[in-house]
């Protein structure tokens, strides 16, 4: 059941310091920003900047020159991939058209999505965008299912909200393991006191892999495997895995690792499918039958009902 509520009224004494280095996200107000990609590659950085020109036209050249160009600030990096190259772009009636090269097509799923997200709340910024479309060559671009992504605005993009600094959170967390002889589905809610500063997301994962509180099942994802980031955005979980994934552990069907993961985080009322990666690389034929180039929907077919 999707139920989240506050539990405990305790906040501690102290605050945790933003990340270190020597440039950092969004320490003071500004009237524009550019947006950035973590070096984890799990979410966008907004840094304050003070535009040069005025005019709509000249400040939309400015900023896309802007990501574009490389940073040398450890904490965040340029959001467009290396290779890809915005070949013109357009604007009327307040949208704005984006014509990339085919470069653009390679980029990994993950770093796609946060490439756009990162452009498309930069861009939008300046007066007289109301709404900004992608093209590849001619060709407006497609999500994964073949869709047209369509005119994008600020809204378009969904990142964890954030939430006051260590607060102690109680939530009830609907997961799926893996039955006792690997090959269905078994469900247990579990009710988790956690620290506002962790994502529900990251919670659910850390959970699957600790395994169930019950007796009737085991964990589905095969041991050794870590966690390296989660992240949501437009509704797209992307699960990034250590190589430990890869382990081949038949004791347990692909399909069960698969959707243990994948319906579980779809408990999660703002996640409508889930992407996996391993190191950052979706190109993967897991067990040579499950593609993780895809985003997996819930699905409750392998459901053990004898459980």
């Amino acid at each position: 059941m999707k139920l989240i509520k506050q539990a405990l009224l305790l906040t501690m004494a102290f605050f945790i310091a933003g990340a270190a280095g020597c440039g950092t996200a969004r320490e003071e107000v500004s009237e524009y920003y550019i947006y950035y990609i973590n070096k984890e590659k799990t979410k966008t950085i907004a840094v304050g900047y003070e535009p040069q020109k005025t005019g709509t036209e000249d400040m939309i050249q400015e900023l896309l020159e802007e990501l574009f160009r490389d940073t040398e600030v450890l904490d965040y990096r340029r959001p467009v991939p290396g290779g890809v190259e915005l070949v013109s772009w357009e604007l009327k009636d307040g949208q704005l058209s984006l014509y990339f090269n085919s470069a653009y097509l390679e980029a990994e799923n993950v770093e796609e999505v946060l490439c756009r997200a990162a452009i498309v709340r930069t861009l939008i910024q300046a007066k007289g965008v109301e709404c900004i479309s992608f093209y590849v060559g001619d060709a407006p671009l497609v999500d994964q299912e073949g869709t047209p992504v369509g005119l994008m605005t600020a809204e378009s993009f969904i990142e964890n909200p954030g939430e006051q600094i260590n607060t102690i959170q109680t939530a009830s967390i609907t997961l799926y393991f893996s039955n006792k002889a690997g090959d269905g589905l078994v469900k247990e809610v579990q009710e988790i006191h956690y620290s506002s500063n962790i994502s529900l997301e990251k919670l659910v994962m850390e959970q699957l892999l600790k395994g169930p509180q019950g007796k009737k099942g085991r964990t589905a994802i095969p041991d050794g495997t870590k966690l390296v980031g989660v992240s949501v955005l437009d509704g797209v979980c992307f699960v990034n895995l250590s190589e430990g994934f890869l382990n081949q552990n038949y004791d347990v069907a692909e399909q069960v690792v698969i959707y243990s993961i994948t319906n579980s985080l779809a408990e999660l009322p703002d996640i409508n499918k889930v992407q996996i990666s391993v190191n950052g690389d979706s190109n993967i034929v897991y067990r040579e039958k499950m593609d993780l180039g895809v985003a997996y929907e819930r699905n409750l077919d392998y459901m053990d009902l004898t459980e």
